[in-house]
């Protein structure tokens, strides 16, 4: 589906450090198997106050555990000054880079080593600020403000590619539209939104959305998906190839093909998988 380099490839077959570090002096985990995503990452400081030991556990796609292993090798044997240094970019970069659509795996591994650190130092783990904006994802209009300043986005693609934020239901797509307005200074053209489609026309567009925009990325990975029938905005199909057997499937349907649907049709469509 998305093209990966040779390192992410090898990270995700090969992962490094995987487990738990027994008595850590710090503990980090972000992210919740409700949303696809989640990570937790242990480290062992040296009376130096380098880091002698990591290690990870990682629900995820690939590219969430490729960029957990290369986190747990970029750490050991810095100190936690220089750990402290690290941002997700970096960890995009050892891994030869990412695909835009996985950059918020990189973000997750930065959340995390930030959170392990803080616990290692004493200091108590603190709320996200700000009001929450995508509740799907529990991110807030800071974590978006943050997102924006650091790494240049202009859309609201760009930023559920970071951090996930309007990756799910889409309800909050106006506001973090706002707020990139506010803190671009530019106002964001807004998309049309098709409305009141009828259920013939939404099957049209689910199909013609299916066969131009979601089969061809999955048939690369020599997998498929066909269309079974649309009940209101539950959109149910079938996975074939290798989609049908693969361990991140429902991660497929969710954060990819439902997404697009949502995104290209109506934001109120709801994917689910039948036998």
């Amino acid at each position: 589906m998305w093209e990966y380099t040779e390192k992410v490839k090898e990270h995700f077959i090969n992962p490094r450090n995987v487990g738990e570090v027994e008595n850590p002096d710090g503990v980090g985990e972000v992210g919740s198997l409700s949303c696809g995503d989640a990570l937790k990452l242990t480290i062992k400081v040296g009376d130096d106050r380098r880091i002698t030991e990591a290690k990870f556990q990682t629900f995820g796609c690939a590219s969430a555990i490729a960029s957990s292993s290369a986190l747990t090798e970029m750490v050991i044997g810095k100190t936690v000054e220089e750990a402290q240094q690290i941002t997700n970019d970096h960890i995009a970069e050892f891994l030869g880079g990412l695909p835009k659509e996985k950059m918020h795996c990189s973000v997750m591994g930065q959340e995390a080593l930030e959170k392990a650190i803080a616990c290692y130092l004493g200091e108590p783990d603190k709320k996200p600020e700000g009001n929450i904006v995508c509740e799907c994802f529990g991110v807030t209009d800071v974590q978006i403000e943050k997102a924006l300043g650091e790494n240049s986005l202009k859309t609201v693609e760009e930023i559920t590619n970071y951090i996930k934020a309007g990756g799910g239901c889409g309800k909050c797509h106006e506001k973090i539209e706002e707020i990139i307005a506010t803190v671009t200074g530019t106002p964001i053209e807004k998309k049309p939104k098709v409305i009141r489609l009828t259920n013939i026309e939404k099957i049209k567009l689910i199909t013609e959305t299916l066969e131009r925009e979601i089969k061809p990325a999955l048939k690369k990975d020599g997998g498929d998906i066909k269309l079974i029938d649309v009940d209101g905005d539950r959109v149910l199909v079938k996975l074939i190839g290798t989609c049908a057997t693969c361990a991140m499937s429902q991660v497929t349907l969710k954060d990819y093909v439902e997404t697009k649907l949502q995104e290209l049709v109506a934001t109120s469509l709801v994917v689910e998988e039948v036998s």
